[in-house]
């Protein structure tokens, strides 16, 4: 992030970066507000449209969370990488979910080959939060 940007941005850019990592989706903003100590859900705002305007973070949709990390690195040579839509990323998290039912059916071996695919198709796409999220599901069901 540019010297332009405030340290309160960062703090945010970083909170909402490590909230999708953990949870595979964006925070609300009454979330942020309450974890960085906000007073009101309007400076939320104020901070997410000032990302938004210098290339950090997007909204996918006009859902409470739609909020999607572009780059998370700070250095002036960081170039935007755009993925693909919330849309996709719903329906892939939704074919994993479909894998994991049929897995836990009658653990076949083929079934548990798709599972992997998909699951590293989420990484490939750039879909980081939700690539956690289903690996550690993954490893919880394998017991690894």
């Amino acid at each position: 992030m540019s010297d332009r940007s405030t340290k309160r941005q960062k703090e945010l850019l970083e909170y909402v970066d490590k909230f999708i990592k953990e949870h595979g989706y964006g925070p609300s903003y009454r979330e942020i507000m309450r974890a960085l100590g906000y007073k009101s859900v309007s400076t939320v705002a104020i901070h997410i449209d000032g990302l938004i305007a210098k290339g950090y973070v997007r909204k996918t949709s006009h859902s409470a969370r739609s909020l999607e990390v572009i780059t998370s690195r700070y250095g002036a040579g960081d170039i935007p990488v755009s993925k693909p839509s919330a849309a996709k990323e719903k329906w892939l998290v939704e074919a994993v979910e479909a894998r994991f039912g049929q897995y836990d059916q009658n653990k076949d071996a083929g079934v548990l080959d798709e599972l992997y695919v998909l699951i590293g198709a989420l990484k490939v796409l750039g879909f980081d939060g939700a690539y956690e999220a289903m690996r550690a599901k993954l490893a919880r069901k394998l017991g690894v």
